[in-house]
């Protein structure tokens, strides 16, 4: 078995509200790297953590991890739709494994994913087809949330489990780093937006429109410096990459969830997914980073970074 990582910022402000042409162009050298990476690598299989943004988890059920036996993208924000090439049987058996590592996850057969999984498949492979996969999600958004320490144990259990397969797997995070747009909080929420964070499983495209336009009027709000907007936190950011290309967990995940918030925004806890990746990586030793790439781009609503990594014998 051989194992690889790419980890990736998400935004569906991409194409819609971008920065500058020229911080525009250096993302996409990055990306462009990182995908040189991912071809040479040659997984046959990926295994991709990532958040939802109340698109296919609500309140209704809200788990902490979800593991896909089968998933289909919503298409938000202009994305694509249809079916992911779910590989449902090792999704079944990562599972199992999962559980009996003592670790609580749940397992769906009708998996509704958002940009968060389709952003990152569409850059590394150009379409949500072209590889097999296993989608696992980590809630990174929905209150309350276990502490981030879980997401470590859960990545490290499927990690234990991909050794056990004898295929060349890449494990995919995404989301993070610093950001705090508009997502609604339910504690907050008004009776009408609590009813869509419970049961909005399937907005009119009128309703989408609507919710998007929003996010992006906002992030011009953001890009001006108005708005009232918390502010990305580049050193924050620095600190978690460091963290995790020296493998030093405990930097990340042994601290409060406030830290996360105060350091950086509300939605930073999607670092989880790195940390999750992170961890299924160390599962088969040490490991050093390739490439590390990071802007502050306040269009995208975000610290945006790219990483790839490989074990350091395979390195």
């Amino acid at each position: 078995m051989s194992v690889a990582l790419c980890t990736t910022s998400h935004s569906p402000l991409i194409g819609l509200h971008d920065p500058p042409d020229d911080v525009k162009a250096e993302v996409d050298r990055a990306l462009t790297e990182a995908r040189g990476f991912v071809e040479d690598f040659a997984p046959d299989l990926v295994v991709i953590f990532a958040p939802d943004h109340y698109n296919g988890f609500l309140y209704e059920v809200m788990p902490s991890f979800c593991i896909g036996a089968a998933a289909t993208s919503v298409g938000d924000y202009g994305l694509p739709t249809g079916d992911l090439s779910v590989d449902a049987e090792t999704a079944r058996l990562l599972a199992k494994r999962v559980l009996d590592s003592g670790v609580d996850v749940a397992v769906s057969e009708a998996m509704r994913v958002d940009h968060g999984f389709v952003q990152p498949l569409s850059f590394l492979f150009g379409s949500l087809t072209s590889v097999p996969v296993v989608p696992v999600f980590v809630n990174c958004v929905a209150e309350p949330l276990g502490p981030a320490v879980r997401s470590r144990l859960l990545g490290s259990a499927i990690g234990t489990a991909l050794r056990d397969l004898g295929r060349r797997v890449l494990v995919v995070g995404s989301g993070g780093l610093s950001h705090d747009p508009p997502v609604p909080r339910l504690a907050e929420a008004p009776p009408e937006v609590a009813e869509r964070l419970t049961h909005g499983r399937s907005p009119t495209p009128e309703q989408r429109r609507v919710r998007e336009s929003r996010t992006v009027a906002a992030a011009g709000e953001f890009a001006r410096g108005a708005g009232g907007f918390r502010p990305l936190n580049p050193a924050w950011d620095a600190e978690v990459l460091a963290a995790l290309a020296a493998g030093d967990f405990a930097a990340i995940d042994g601290r409060p969830n406030a830290w996360f918030t105060e350091q950086g925004g509300h939605s930073a806890h999607e670092v989880r997914t790195w940390i999750a990746a992170y961890a299924a990586l160390a599962a088969s030793g040490p490991y050093t980073v390739r490439s590390s790439y990071y802007r502050a781009i306040p269009e995208w609503f975000a610290g945006f970074a790219t990483t790839t990594a490989l074990p350091v014998e395979a390195a």
